[in-house]
């Protein structure tokens, strides 16, 4: 089977498309600080953390970004989850008690250990944010944050797979499962990629 590539010319191929060391560079433009500091007890989603306020701590070089941004009910944080274990291909999800593909997923062991949480914003003073709903452990970078709008980002009739009919659907914590091979520090994410090939 082959299919059109991004220009539309010719056919995709199903080998890999980077060298296997091929990396990005992303700047951490500021930090989240939350009332979590072990993986254990924390919301899984932000829906599971309505109550859990905390503070996006926005580096100062980049407080001018913000500007507007107090319209948005919501708005989108996109982090680094910089004490999450190594990438595993099949993972069991928190909500479910079957093993998944990893991308089938929301668990963090992932080859980018790419976060992102739709909390709500309840205040901003200069460059920091105040917010609601945060399910993420204190300290965690921040790489990206956009508003949170409804006609794009809403889709509540999507299917949602194996979620449908998971077996877990009423956790609402984390357990220790995701989080135990870094003792409770920080990783270098270039170490996070080394160990994950």
């Amino acid at each position: 089977m082959a299919f059109a590539n991004a220009g539309g010319v010719g056919p995709v191929s199903a080998k890999p498309v980077e060298p296997p060391d091929a990396s990005v560079v992303a700047r951490i433009i500021g930090r989240i600080r939350s009332p979590f500091v072990v993986a254990q007890g924390t919301p899984i989603q932000p829906s599971c953390a309505a109550s859990a306020e905390g503070t996006v701590v926005l580096d100062p070089r980049f407080a001018g970004a913000l500007d507007d941004i107090e319209g948005f009910e919501r708005v989108w944080l996109v982090y680094w989850m910089d004490r999450a274990d190594p990438y595993r291909a099949r993972v069991v999800p928190y909500r479910d008690t079957r093993e998944h593909g990893v991308l089938a997923t929301r668990s963090p062991c992932r080859p980018n250990a790419i976060g992102m949480s739709a909390v709500t914003l309840l205040a901003r003073e200069g460059n920091l944010l105040r917010v609601a709903g945060v399910d993420v452990l204190d300290g965690t970078p921040l790489l990206d944050l956009k508003p949170y709008v409804p006609e794009f980002d809403a889709h509540p009739s999507s299917r949602a797979g194996w979620f449908e009919e998971a077996g877990n659907r009423d956790r609402r914590t984390a357990d220790g499962r995701f989080h135990q091979g870094h003792g409770g520090k920080p990783q270098d994410p270039r170490a996070r990629g080394r160990r994950s090939r």
